[in-house]
This record gives structure tokens, sequence and C-alpha cells, in this order.
């Protein structure tokens, strides 16, 4: 990801080495939920619309420790995380480059649902401790609204946190992980019609709240489908580049004796991430017994990265 900032944002102050930045939007759906909100904090007295702008910026806080889960996460595996978004629908952590192992995907994604879920528990605990009241209210709201947001997040689909985590264990499993970005795609595009099936079955069209809440999970569906369409493009592209495999590009001839040695069975992105780390022109394949097999050109390997993107 690029570390220019993303058109429309504002910067409003830097956390664990990222930007926070805040789009237009945040502010209009927080709106939203003050309206919505605020009638149900009208029985317990004093001014609903405070109140509820009070437990809107409570779940703005705890969206933000959200994403700075991710965050710490990813600066662990030594990625370099430019800035985090907050938006209508959340939150979003922006990466530079892609995890380079299952379990770095499967950290870094499984991280932000659960500090959710910390958050959901402490707020509700904390609650509990007290008496009936406005405090009391806010805090369990607020925690209601975490254990809602760990659990929608962690649905196995694409772009989601479960998605990830799904992601990341078909990787594992099968060891290809363009067979865990498509399965998670296709998952995502069908929790996004599942969400639209489920918001029409359970509209009350006299009732407000229903309508908001139909309204709303048809942008969290919209959301879904285009992320889940761009994971299921992406992992078609990894399936092309998946064709890639070092032992047919390699050429019988010596290579020079400075060549830096690269496992023949290399193939897709594991190849091209060898590559990164390792550059050089020329590369010696060499068999697990440390047999060279032949000398791979990295022309060869950029040529046919080429013709498979067409």
């Amino acid at each position: 990801m690029s570390e220019r900032r993303p058109r429309g944002a504002w910067r409003i102050g830097r956390i664990a080495g990222a930007d926070i930045l805040i789009r237009p939007s945040l502010l209009v759906m927080g709106v939203l939920l003050v309206i919505v909100f605020a009638p149900q904090f009208e029985r317990l007295g004093g001014n609903p619309y405070a109140v509820a702008g009070v437990f809107v910026a409570s779940l703005y806080a705890s969206i933000l420790l959200h994403e700075i889960a991710h965050v710490v996460a990813a600066r662990a595996f030594g990625m370099r995380v430019p800035s985090v978004t907050l938006h209508l629908l959340g939150g979003e952590t922006h990466l530079e480059g892609e995890s380079r192992s299952p379990t770095q995907e499967f950290v870094t994604a499984i991280v932000g649902p659960l500090a959710s879920l910390v958050v959901g528990v402490a707020a509700w605990w904390s609650a509990l401790q007290l008496p009936a009241g406005l405090i009391y209210a806010v805090l369990w709201s607020v925690g209601f609204i975490n254990i809602l947001v760990a659990g929608f997040n962690m649905l196995p689909g694409l772009p989601l946190d479960g998605g990830r985590v799904f992601r990341a264990l078909i990787w594992g499993a099968t060891g290809s992980e363009s067979r865990g970005v498509l399965a998670a795609g296709w998952l995502g595009r069908l929790a996004a019609v599942g969400l639209v099936v489920w918001a029409v079955l359970t509209v009350d069209r006299l009732e407000p709240f229903h309508l908001t809440r139909a309204l709303l999970f048809g942008v969290v569906a919209i959301f879904l489908w285009q992320g889940s369409s761009g994971a299921l493009a992406h992992g078609r592209r990894l399936t092309r580049v998946d064709r890639i495999v070092a032992r047919d590009l390699a050429v019988d001839a010596e290579p020079p004796p400075e060549a830096i040695a690269l496992p023949a069975s290399l193939s897709g992105r594991r190849l091209l991430i060898a590559m990164v780390e390792h550059p050089a022109r020329v590369y010696a394949l060499v068999e697990p017994d440390g047999t060279v097999v032949g000398r791979l050109d990295a022309a060869s390997v950029d040529r046919a990265y080429r013709e498979e993107m067409r």
C-alpha cells in the first residue's frame, strides 16, 4: 500500500507509528447513530442525544482499539503500517505488502476481533458493577456493540477479519494461498446475499429503527460484495502466478560460483518473495540434498510473470 494519504481523509493524529485518518462519512454515520440511539436512552433521564453522543464516541474509540491491535500485530511481523482510516463502516488498517505465511495472516487478522471481544466483555463487566442509570446504560451498550462487532468481523468471508482467518486456515491446510483467497471471497459474497435476505425478511416498515437497520445492512452488504469481488480477482491472479515454477524455468547450465541458491521446488508468490529478499540476476537451483539442478535467470521469471498476468 502507498503511504500517500487517501483522498478526502483527515489526519487527526498518530498512534503506534501509524497516521490516524478519518473520512467525512464517519461523521455522517456518527450523527445518524446518535439520532437512532437517542430514543433508547430517553427513559433514563437527562439529554438522550448527549448520552447517545457519548455512546457513539465510546464506540468509535473501541473501533480504533480494534484497528490498533492489527497495527501492533503487523509491526511484530515486520510489516509497515502507514495509516489507519476510520470511515462509514468502521475502520481499515493499511498494510504495505501482504502476509508471507498462513501464521502471519492468521495472527494479524484475528487480533482485531479479539480486541473488540475484550473491550466488550470489560464494558459489560464494568456495567454489572454499577446501579442502573446512564453510565450503566452506556457501558452495557458499548459492551453489546463490541461483542456484536467481534462476532460480525469473524464471519468467514473477505474482506472481513474472519475471511482473512479462514483464508489463513485454508492456506495452511492446502499450502495454496490462492485457494484460501478464492474460498474466502466466495464466502464473502454469500454473507452479502445473506445480509440482504435477512434485512428484507425481518424489516418492519412501520418501525423507523427497523428501516434504519435494514438500510445499514444494505450498505454493509454492498461493502462485502465489493470487497469479496476484489478478493476473487486477486485470488485468480494468484492462481495464475502459482503456475510459475522455478524448476520449469531452469536452464541446464552451471550457475556462476557466487550465485544465490534457491530451492528448485519454489513456485508462485513464494518464488517471487524469495527473489525479492535475495535480489540477483542469476540463481542456482538446488534440490533438498543440495544438488544443483541448473541456473535460473531473473529475466525468465519476470517474463513468465508478465505472460501469466496478461
